[in-house]
């Protein structure tokens, strides 16, 4: 994991003006999130089974996440690299899962991986984060 160093830090806004933005530049609104904390992805690169993203972290300060009018804020942006087995899953379960169909998804087999040459990526996460700055600057909140 590279954490960033960037303006969006503290900066807040409603989840309403802020989520198409931030679609618009390629981020997904992740939906693994909970009513005071949640995410946004943006995929920076991929090959086989690696993945670079860019997450963005925020946090409700006032309502609950996913209606327009929650204030959120947002945290420290990082780059994290997945790592995926695009192979079959021999374990013990895989006969039931391919009889049934009841785990259609493997675990990863690195959710942290090791990031090669981190100031390029580094250098990638922030670009994106500049141009996502630029576009929210006129919704932010004071």
């Amino acid at each position: 994991m590279i954490k960033l160093q960037t303006n969006i830090e503290g900066k807040r806004a409603y989840f309403g003006a802020i989520k198409n933005i931030f679609q618009s530049h390629g981020c997904s609104f992740c939906s693994n999130f909970d009513y005071h904390q949640g995410k946004f992805d943006a995929l920076l690169w991929r090959e086989g089974g690696e993945s670079i993203y860019l997450r963005m972290p925020i946090y409700v300060v006032n309502g609950e996440l996913d209606y327009s009018n929650a204030l959120i804020e947002f945290g420290t942006p990082f780059v994290i690299k997945h790592v995926v087995n695009i192979g079959l899953d021999y374990d013990e379960n895989s006969l039931l899962t391919a009889t049934t169909g009841l785990n259609q998804f493997q675990d990863p087999l690195d959710t942290d991986g090791y990031i090669r040459d981190k100031s390029r990526w580094a250098k990638a996460g922030e670009e994106t984060v500049n141009m996502i700055m630029n576009s929210i600057n006129g919704v932010l909140v004071s």
